[in-house]
């Protein structure tokens, strides 16, 4: 299965190729995406993204996982949740959001089972 391409991202609102749900932010991995939901683990900006919000992903068997952390990067990534990827053998990547989906989309057009946690405003 392959990762699906980002085919559009503006502020507020993210599109993935083959979905019809806008996402304002969202988790993809090889043949899925959904909506990411930061009440789920109760995440904020600050201290940010926690490895809760990235087991999902990591769990699918990918091999690079892809961060988004917003289009003005307010999201935080702890050392301790890039810690958290590293230790199960996954590379990880954390950027500006227009970046991150770039370098996902390059990723995924290799054929890398790459997966991506994006937020897509602040």
């Amino acid at each position: 299965m392959s990762s699906p391409e980002i085919a559009s991202l503006s502020w507020g609102q993210m599109k993935v190729k083959g979905c019809s749900t806008t996402y304002k932010d969202c988790k993809v991995w090889p043949g899925g995406s959904r909506t990411w939901d930061w009440r789920e683990t109760g995440t904020n900006h600050s201290p940010g993204v926690q490895p809760a919000d990235l087991e999902e992903v990591v769990k699918k068997g990918v091999k690079t996982l892809v961060i988004g952390r917003g289009m003005s990067e307010a999201l935080q990534v702890p050392p301790s949740t890039v810690d958290y990827v590293k230790k199960n053998g996954i590379d990880v990547v954390v950027l500006q959001t227009e970046k991150a989906v770039a370098e996902y989309n390059a990723l995924a057009a290799q054929g890398v089972k790459v997966g991506g946690v994006f937020h897509s405003t602040c």
